[in-house]
């Protein structure tokens, strides 16, 4: 669910309100598909829950600073995937932050360890990634202290990343990209959980998927499990999912940093504030032709 105390405002100021809001990051593109990005509050209609609502907030990507966080599997065949792009990601994250934005890196097997905590430094997040190999008992583990025995904890990954380090960030674009095959064995928390989490927070996800089937290179019943799990993710978050075997990594790259770089940002009140129901939440373009992707909706969060 997505209710917060305030809501974004342009040069990273805060606008601090009294009501709940629900704020939603979305992308726009023309019947070409190309991303379109001059559009105005004015040429929009939210609908949550079927209600149509007034939009209390607007704003385009540009006019916000990114808070990004880059949430890489170290497990299994997942490790060398992850190592040999490191070029591909530094150049991505070169081109994407600029002096304001900010990024950090998580990676877990079945622990999950800061590797580099926000910077806008492309060269100190992979830093990170380097010295994850020789010194990650020292880094500082994410969330509580789990009891795990071997495994991968990838929805505990996506949960803690964005409880603990994107939740009540008072501006920005809020985005993960996670490097991973989307199955898991050792979380505490599921799939819907993490969902709901990136939901409340406005946290869209990508993921650069990478599955490694069986010896004879045939998917297993476990690897088609998590790539419905990375799909599922993407879709209710607003973001994508991308087949790194597929699909050329740069080109990926280059999608994920144009939406990010041309994505929108608004907000409304609660309608309901406080009923724990799901809300479907819709955002309709005015002039025809185009297409919104955003996240499906958000949990209410009960009133206490």
């Amino acid at each position: 669910m997505l209710v917060a105390a305030g809501c974004f405002a342009q040069n990273e100021l805060a606008i601090r309100v009294t009501v709940p809001l629900v704020n939603v990051a979305f992308t726009v593109r023309d019947a070409r598909g190309k991303l379109v990005t001059d559009l105005t509050k004015d040429d929009f209609e939210v609908v949550d829950d079927g209600a149509p609502q007034p939009i209390s907030f607007f704003a385009r990507s540009v006019d916000l600073p990114l808070k990004l966080g880059l949430i890489a599997d170290m497990s299994g065949s997942q490790e060398p995937f992850v190592k040999s792009h490191e070029h591909d990601l530094r150049t991505f994250l070169k081109e994407v932050l600029t002096s304001r934005d900010r990024a950090f890196l998580i990676c877990f097997g079945n622990h999950l360890r800061l590797a580099s905590d926000f910077s806008a430094s492309a060269n100190e997040l992979i830093d990170g990634l380097k010295r994850f190999d020789k010194k990650a008992q020292d880094m500082l583990e994410i969330g509580p202290r789990e009891h795990r025995v071997l495994g991968t904890a990838f929805y505990d990954a996506l949960y803690y990343s964005i409880t603990e380090k994107l939740a009540n960030l008072e501006s920005g674009r809020r985005a993960l990209i996670v490097f991973s095959d989307g199955e898991d064995n050792s979380s505490a928390h599921h799939m819907l959980d993490a969902i709901e989490a990136a939901q409340a927070e406005n946290v869209v996800i990508f993921g650069i998927r990478y599955t490694e089937g069986d010896k004879r290179g045939q998917l297993t019943a476990r690897n088609k499990y998590g790539t419905s799990v990375m799909a599922r993710i993407g879709r209710e978050t607003g973001g994508l999912d991308f087949d790194a075997e597929n699909v050329d990594l740069r080109k990926s790259f280059n999608q994920i940093g144009e939406e990010l770089r041309s994505s929108y940002e608004l907000a409304y009140r609660a309608p309901d504030a406080g009923d724990g129901t799901f809300h479907k939440v819709v955002i309709r373009p005015k002039p025809a032709g185009l297409t919104v992707r955003s996240k499906t909706g958000y949990f209410a969060r009960e009133s206490q």
